[in-house]
């Protein structure tokens, strides 16, 4: 995607051939910067501290994690260290570890010489894999939109109503949830999305609202508690979330707040998807509530935010009492019932063991 005209994808190798390129998303949306990664140690801190966020993205860049610990020490011991250190950074995406075994099942009795070459060759070919998939689920998304649109006889613009950040920036380019609105966008259909702020990091009002302004979507700023009140009022089509994991029977985890939504949407016959990508998938479980370890985070992140000042100084708030706690659950599982269907790269499916196990034949056993 675009930044003032500037194609940009959110992680790159740089021009001297080894250390890597981020945006920094924890600058967004007051100001668009860049850093570098010339450590694995600084792409563990990377991923932990949400400089880079969401599950692809997250993938990506803990492979290239391992390419500079290859660089720095090809033994068999970094590579172990580098992996289990990254993949411990953020224990709720299955993306990143799926990243992180692709590269070191590479790397498993090759030369010392050749670990570091194989892996660069890797993670970049995770990316790429990334950006292909994602444009694929944008292309399977978008009829979902263009049918939307043909029931309000092609006479008014249609409400996409989405959760968190899955756009480009969660991504290598394009996005999950986010790529159909581009495309559909794109191609000239009216298309207005509705972007929960998504407390409490507020990922949908500072990252998704960010894209949407930079790409010229047509949106709205909503507070977390208003999507059931929009539906209530048939000011919602559909909605389109992302995931960070998927089990094989479809049940979903995303962002806290997403399970909510799913509700509202099944009380007022809204539509409700899931994009995702192949690597979102974790065959190995069923039971997304029972299953899926569920991130807890810094309670700071509640009772602190940061925001632009009259003068444009960016500072740090606190919004709570002194003494007041705060529980800060990064994510909620969203089981397959509450889902109309999950929209992959091979195509769009019900959420359940028999529906994924159609667009991916290899995973049936």
């Amino acid at each position: 995607m675009k930044v003032k005209g500037v194609p940009y994808r959110t992680i790159w190798v740089n021009d001297d051939g080894w250390s890597v390129g981020i945006i920094d998303q924890t600058k967004l949306p007051h100001a668009f910067e860049t850093t570098t990664l010339k450590t694995w140690e600084e792409a563990a801190h990377a991923i932990k501290a949400m400089i880079v966020r969401g599950a692809p993205l997250i993938g990506a860049t803990g492979a290239y994690g391992l390419a500079l610990a290859m660089r720095a020490d090809p033994s068999d011991a970094m590579l172990e260290k580098a992996y289990h250190v990254i993949n411990e950074t953020r224990p709720t995406a299955i993306n990143l570890k799926w990243a992180l075994d692709r590269v070191r099942n590479a790397l498993h009795n090759r030369p010392a010489a050749e670990r570091a070459a194989i892996a660069y060759r890797i993670a970049a070919e995770i990316c790429d894999d990334d950006v292909a998939t994602c444009s694929a689920i944008g292309d399977h998304g978008l009829k979902l939109i263009e049918d939307a649109y043909e029931k309000t006889g092609r006479k008014r613009t249609v409400n996409v109503l989405t959760h968190c950040n899955a756009g480009w920036l969660a991504c290598v380019d394009w996005g999950t949830a986010i790529a159909p609105i581009y495309k559909a966008h794109d191609k000239g259909i009216p298309v207005h999305v509705w972007v929960d702020e998504t407390r409490p990091r507020n990922q949908g009002a500072s990252l998704t609202a960010w894209e949407l302004n930079s790409h010229g979507v047509p949106h709205t700023v909503i507070v977390d508690n208003a999507g059931g009140h929009l539906m209530q009022h048939g000011q919602v089509d559909l909605c389109i979330v992302g995931t960070d994991r998927t089990t094989r029977e479809g049940d979903v985890c995303n962002k806290i707040g997403t399970y909510l939504k799913a509700l509202a949407a099944h009380d007022n016959n809204v539509p409700f998807y899931v994009a995702l990508p192949h690597s979102t998938i974790d065959w190995t479980i069923r039971d997304g509530v029972k299953e899926i370890p569920i991130e807890e985070r810094a309670q700071e992140e509640i009772t602190v935010m940061s925001g632009r000042t009259a003068s444009g100084e960016v500072v740090p708030v606190t919004i709570t009492p002194e003494g007041s706690r705060a529980a800060n659950y990064g994510f909620d599982v969203t089981p397959a019932r509450l889902v109309t269907g999950l929209v992959t790269e091979r195509g769009v499916c019900a959420a359940s063991e028999a529906g994924l196990t159609k667009l991916y034949p290899e995973f049936a056993r």
